[in-house]
């Protein structure tokens, strides 16, 4: 199994800018040891359900959240290039989708 366990900056997303992923604090996602995790970009603040996959170094998740008061989910999934970089997708339900970048934190 591969060890994605920490925080992780968001570097980049197709559909919004930087300062927009950084708007109430840099944007991150979060992994913990019990399958879950937090995530921030933008005015989105959200809790991760993570699957880890035991064959690729790659993992898929839900998430429920807020944006400016109103409750959001979705899901989506990371491949991770090496141990210090990840790409991914997170789709909100009916709404928008967008790519990212990851690069770990600690």
């Amino acid at each position: 199994m591969h060890d994605f366990i920490g925080k992780w900056r968001i570097k980049w997303m197709s559909n919004w800018s930087q300062e927009y992923v950084d708007l109430l604090e840099p944007g991150y996602m979060e992994f913990s040891r019990d399958a879950l995790g937090n995530f921030v970009f933008g005015a989105v603040k959200g809790r991760l359900d993570v699957r880890i996959s035991s064959k690729e170094p790659s993992l898929e998740f839900s998430w429920q959240g807020i944006c400016e008061g109103k409750e959001m989910s979705g899901r989506g999934k990371v491949e991770f290039l090496n141990e210090q970089l990840g790409e991914g997708e997170l789709f909100i339900h009916n709404s928008d989708e967008t790519d990212f970048i990851i690069e770990r934190l600690h």
